[in-house]
């Protein structure tokens, strides 16, 4: 009888995304544009995030790129539809923009400073996502 042999696996705990909040009065595909050509990445329009609210179906427009590396996605969620919001606690963010890196290449001060650089960027916040108490916010982490 073979004896067991256990293997100790080490997992990286910090497989966070990382969460932006912009403010801009773009419509989502000119911004989805302007976050292209300045980061050098395709997003595009993908199915849109559906939420069930009060008996009625409010969708968000996302425009996603997993075309690069296999470890950087970058997610751009529309914050409202209508009068409604994804998440209700940001209502001045119009848009999500999620950079899910579990390598920590990029440089969270750098991508937001090139973000501020943006003419069709009004704003630019991290945002916390252990601080945001949001039951939408489940749809954002990977």
């Amino acid at each position: 009888m073979q004896k067991i042999k256990r293997i100790q696996l080490n997992i990286n705990q910090n497989n966070e995304s990382v969460i932006l909040g912009i403010v801009s009065a773009e419509p989502d595909y000119k911004l989805s544009l302007a976050l292209n050509k300045k980061f050098r990445i395709s997003l595009k329009s993908i199915s849109p995030v559906t939420l069930h609210d009060n008996n009625s179906e409010l969708t968000f427009s996302r425009f996603s790129d997993i075309t690069g590396s296999p470890d950087l996605i970058y997610d751009l969620i529309s914050n409202r539809t209508g009068k409604k919001f994804f998440l209700k606690k940001l209502k001045n963010i119009d848009y999500i923009f999620q950079i899910f890196d579990p390598g920590n290449d990029a440089d969270i001060n750098d991508i937001i400073s090139a973000l501020r650089e943006l003419d069709c960027i009004t704003a630019v916040f991290n945002i916390d996502s252990k601080a945001i108490k949001d039951k939408h916010l489940q749809y954002l982490i990977h």
